[in-house]
């Protein structure tokens, strides 16, 4: 039996008492465990002391993980952020970087959440910092104080594009999401091609045209109760096959 592909996870840096911590949810390491099929690995958000291609070498696939943070503005000349807005800049100076090399190398790559919105902003596109407040958009955030089965239960319709990847996936035209986000895509990147659009007309899902490698973005949480969910399931096994078939080649 061959060995399981290396899954690399972005972190987020996080100060906890007074001390610096690199963290993933345990939501994402799960699905890649039960949905891929894959080994994680947590990349600490420490891009100083990480050489880029060294650390694509030795992995899979790269699986960029949703956070409560936002990117910071100045990386799509985006206005300054509301006051209280969380920032990351050590993720930020990691995953921007790491999510265009991967590309370029063909490296499996899955985004998901603020992993979506870092994907659309590495490749030169840009965010609206807060949908809600966008003419025409729909809040699209969850209600913190539901349990976390109501945040992350299905929230709204998404329409999968005929003939593209998700729509493939699934079989159908569209698909029930869950919702749990303030920032959303405002100018795609060259080179991307939507794959889900929600009732409003926001962008909730793209691929990265003419790469070699499996390269998908989602907005949602695929990710969480992977295996009670269809569409899910079908999202990170087909990630976990472009995954495989990488270490197959790399390995051989």
């Amino acid at each position: 039996m061959s060995a399981r592909p290396t899954i690399g996870v972005s972190a987020c840096r996080r100060m906890l008492d007074p001390h610096p911590f690199h963290m993933v949810g345990e939501k994402y390491l799960q699905a890649l465990i039960d949905g891929a099929g894959g080994l994680p690995l947590i990349i600490p958000a420490m891009a100083a002391g990480i050489d880029i291609d060294e650390l694509l070498a030795r992995i899979d696939g790269i699986l960029l993980t949703g956070s409560l943070s936002n990117v910071e503005p100045q990386h799509y000349e985006g206005e300054d952020s509301a006051a209280g807005t969380l920032h990351d800049p050590e993720r930020d100076a990691l995953t921007l970087p790491l999510a265009c090399r991967a590309i370029e190398q063909g490296i499996p790559l899955l985004a998901v959440c603020r992993g979506f919105q870092e994907l659309n902003v590495a490749l030169g596109g840009t965010l609206h910092q807060n949908v809600a407040i966008v003419e025409g958009l729909n809040v699209h955030s969850e209600d913190s104080n539901d349990a976390l089965d109501v945040q992350y239960g299905p929230s709204h319709t998404v329409n999968l594009v005929e003939g593209g990847l998700l729509h493939n996936l699934l079989g159908e035209p569209t698909a029930m999401v869950n919702s749990l986000h303030k920032q959303g895509v405002r100018k795609l990147a060259p080179g991307l091609s939507v794959e889900a659009i929600a009732d409003d007309g926001l962008v909730e899902g793209f691929r990265v045209d003419d790469v070699p490698g499996f390269a998908l973005a989602v907005q949602w949480h695929p990710e969480w109760k992977t295996t009670e969910d269809e569409f899910s399931m079908k999202i990170f096994k087909a990630f976990g096959d472009a995954c495989r078939e990488r270490a197959t080649g790399r390995q051989a």
